[in-house]
This record gives C-alpha cells, structure tokens and sequence, in this order.
C-alpha cells in the first residue's frame, strides 16, 4: 500500500539542530526524530511504504517568508517525494505576491501555525490570506487546537470555513490537538480534511478509529508531524489499528491526492 505522510517540518542543516529543540521546548516534549532535515527525513522512511510527503516549515516573523520558501522549493526540487507547502505571515506586506511567487517555485498550497505565529485563526489579516488561496485553488494545511491557548481553537476553523465554503483545508491534528473531542463537535459536519498527526500518542488506538470513523475515513489523512515523532513507527501503529483495507488505502493516499489537487473531500463511502 503507497503512503503519503500529509504533515512534515523540514529544516535547512544549519538551523535544524536548534529548530527542532526550539519546537520540543513549545511543546515540553523531546522529539522523537531529532534530525529534522530533509535528508533526515528520507532516512527515517527508507524501506517503509511511505512515498510521498507534504513538507513545510513556519515564519515566526515575517521577514523569514520568502527564504523559507526558497528553502522548500529547493528540498522539492532535489527529491521528488517531496510536495513543498508555502509559509505565510499575517504581516507580510504582500502576500498575494508571494503567493504567486512560490507557485512559481513548485509550491503547491500554505501552511499556518497561529499559536506559533501568536494569531488568532480569524484574524482579518489571515481571511485576506484565505481568500486569495481560494482565487489560486491553493489548499491550506492549519494547525488546529491547543489547550493553553485560543488562537487556533476548533471554533475559529468552523467561522473560517463558514466564511470561505470554496476553501480546501487540512485541520490538522483531528481539528483540534489536545482537545480531540471539542474539535469534532465543531467540524464533524463540516466540509474539511483533518490529519491524524500527534495525536495516537494521546488518544489511543481505540479512539482513533473511533474518531476517523466519526468524521468519515473519506476526510482523514494519515501524517507524522516529523520530527515530533517517528513516521515509520505512526504509520505502523495507524495501519494496525483495525481499519479496514478501503479505510487504509483512502487515508493513506487517496485523500491526500485530492487535497494536494485543491479538490474538496469525496462523499462519505
């Protein structure tokens, strides 16, 4: 069965030792991969199903944008399992032009982060942003969820994709990290993918499946969020966790083609 792991961090070598401490020191957690270069990455999979990877990284600032985005390009550019997001600001002086630029450069949709980026998921500065991804059919990977903080609350994502239905967007982390089952009483019915990234570790394999299920299989997609974790390691406690094989092969490709082709979930099988 082919895999796409839908949700890697990748960093340049010179930064990547301190990026990643920097990303375990948010989360107060030691990162289970701790090289998280793109080579590292590779290295992490070699001899897995794992084929293909959605591979982003996040300005904190705004000035960071366009070199971040050179910086993936080029990791796309020299391996071809690579599917390159673009990172944006919400004070970037102009992101339509960067948009552009960056598709120039392969990429191929936009990753946010708001606790990351200390901005609220609905702030006018990243509807602006929304609304030019949904003129370019760019899709949009969000971080979703946090309970120390409200910038990326499940809620935010339900007035977002009310207010932009054309949209295509990943909510990471089952719409909600660390508050799993809040973020399906705001998205279950809504027309979104979620991501199962970071999460198994924290809900168990049972509620897992329960959760891909309640959502529909047709809409999840399998992720690592590397170098938090192992790829490997997620994709063989996800695979055994009881799905069946339609289950599996949605989630671990078929959905993931869709949304990198800017195309809404299929109907619920």
């Amino acid at each position: 069965m082919k895999v796409t792991d839908c949700h890697c961090h990748i960093y340049p070598e010179k930064i990547a030792e301190r990026a990643v401490a920097g990303v375990g020191q948010f989360y107060g957690r030691e990162m289970l991969s701790p090289d998280g270069t793109a080579e590292g990455l590779l290295r992490a999979c070699e001899g897995s199903p794992i084929q293909r990877f959605i591979v982003h990284s996040v300005a904190t600032k705004p000035e960071q944008v366009a070199s971040i985005n050179d910086f993936i390009a080029k990791a796309c550019a020299a391996h071809s399992e690579f599917v390159g997001f673009m990172t944006l600001h919400q004070d970037f002086p102009d992101p339509e032009a960067e948009m552009d630029r960056a598709r120039e450069l392969g990429l191929k949709g936009i990753k946010l982060h708001p606790d990351t980026q200390r901005v609220d998921m609905d702030d006018a500065r990243l509807m602006r942003i929304y609304e030019e991804a949904c003129a370019r059919g760019l899709p949009l990977i969000m971080h979703c969820g946090d309970y120390r903080y409200d910038f990326s609350h499940p809620r935010r994502m339900a007035k977002v994709l009310r207010a932009f239905p054309e949209l295509v967007v990943d909510a990471a982390h089952f719409g909600g990290w660390s508050i799993f089952d809040l973020a399906l009483e705001h998205l279950e019915n809504a027309d979104c993918y979620v991501d199962m990234s970071s999460s198994v570790e924290f809900l168990g394999l049972r509620r897992t499946v329960e959760l891909c299920r309640a959502y529909g299989c047709h809409r999840v997609m399998f992720g690592s969020d590397f170098p938090m974790w192992q790829p490997v390691a997620e994709w063989e406690r996800f695979a055994d966790a009881g799905f069946t094989e339609e289950e599996l092969r949605l989630m671990a490709w078929e959905n993931t083609s869709r949304f990198i082709a800017g195309e809404k979930p299929s109907r619920r099988a």
